[in-house]
């Protein structure tokens, strides 16, 4: 009897215990069947084009020498700011032996040349005040000395730029000292003290000695991708970040699209510049790199629900809505702007109504 007893009992924990289990997987079940929802809001809905690229002056000057020699002092250093007419190098003269003989010859011959003609004009002069010779005979004498002054002059000038790296000329200094060209920071030094220098002349580019920036002049250089670009205008605002400031919020304007694409990483794109609006208590730097969202369109206070809940066939877009009490009405809406997240609802759904999310696919 002791036995049976004890078999009974064994059999109806285990009956009680499977109940326990099948009830619990019905709830399980029960969880799983019902699916989340989204509620209906009013928002914001923006619609932007992306473009990459760096943050840089919109005028960067080339400095240059229109003397040529060796750098033989600097005034300035990268990153301080100058003044227009504030001295950055001394040029020291280095002329080839072959060049000064050549100088110093063309002021003899020139020298040579001017007195032979003085002593011609002074017999000319004569004749002249006799009546012995037609005035055009005389005028052109005087012409002819005229031209001898001045070649003999910028014979002595150009020794003197060779020799001693500065001249006056009609009250003008013309000396080996470059200087500023504009207000602005240095932001590059391409030479050093020794290094040879080059001229600024029609033939030939001369050599970069520094670069120049005025640095509160600051553009957005960056390109689109051409399935954007059609969209753009000039005058569209946009947000630049930066990510060396990931805090920073800074505003453009969209000032400039070009018309011709250009081949980068195998895709096409189109430069684009944007004129930045100063930013108070954040200094930027030229070469930051940057990224600009510009805003194409933009919608403020309409019926926003996420783009993932809407099933789109064709030229038709349907939601599920949840009516409560485990029923559910199939409804067609009309969208509006879309921002690849949240999509605009033109009618169809109301707000604070609850739209099921998409049946999860089973893998």
């Amino acid at each position: 009897m002791k036995t049976r007893t004890k078999i009974v009992l064994g059999g109806v924990g285990i009956a009680v215990i499977a109940g326990a289990a099948s009830l619990l997987r019905a709830d399980n079940r029960g969880g799983e069947d019902a699916a989340p929802v989204v509620v209906v809001t009013r928002g914001e809905i923006v619609d932007r084009a992306l473009a990459v690229g760096t943050i840089e002056p919109e005028v960067e000057i080339s400095v240059k020498s229109k003397v040529s020699g060796v750098v033989q002092q600097r005034f300035a250093e990268i990153g301080e700011f100058v003044r227009a007419g504030a001295p950055l190098l001394e040029i020291r003269p280095d002329p080839t032996p072959l060049e000064l003989v050549e100088a110093r010859r063309q002021v003899e011959l020139r020298g040579i040349e001017l007195q032979m003609l003085e002593r011609e004009l002074a017999r000319q002069r004569a004749l002249s005040e006799q009546g012995m010779i037609a005035p055009a005979a005389y005028e052109e004498v005087q012409r002819r000395h005229a031209e001898a002054v001045l070649q003999e002059q910028i014979a002595r000038e150009r020794l003197a730029l060779l020799e001693k790296g500065a001249v006056t000329i009609a009250d003008s200094r013309i000396e080996s000292v470059v200087k500023a060209p504009i207000d602005g920071f240095i932001l590059e030094q391409m030479v050093q003290p020794g290094d040879p220098v080059v001229p600024l002349s029609t033939y030939q580019e001369g050599t970069v000695l520094m670069t120049m920036a005025d640095m509160s002049r600051l553009i957005f250089r960056g390109t689109v991708d051409e399935i954007d670009v059609g969209r753009l205008r000039e005058g569209m605002r946009a947000e630049i970040r930066i990510g060396a400031l990931p805090d920073a919020r800074i505003e453009g304007v969209v000032s400039r699209i070009s018309l011709k694409a250009k081949k980068q990483d195998n895709s096409t794109v189109f430069p684009v510049e944007i004129t930045l609006e100063p930013p108070e208590g954040l200094v930027l730097r030229a070469g930051y790199s940057a990224n600009a969202h510009i805003v194409i369109e933009k919608r403020e206070n309409v019926l926003v629900i996420p783009e993932r809940v809407v099933t789109f066939s064709g030229d038709t877009a349907w939601v599920t809505v949840d009516l409560g009490a485990g029923q559910t009405e199939r409804r067609v809406i009309e969208t509006g702007l879309s921002d690849a997240i949240n999509i605009e609802v033109v009618s169809g759904v109301r707000e604070g109504e609850r739209v099921r999310e998409k049946p999860t696919r089973q893998i």
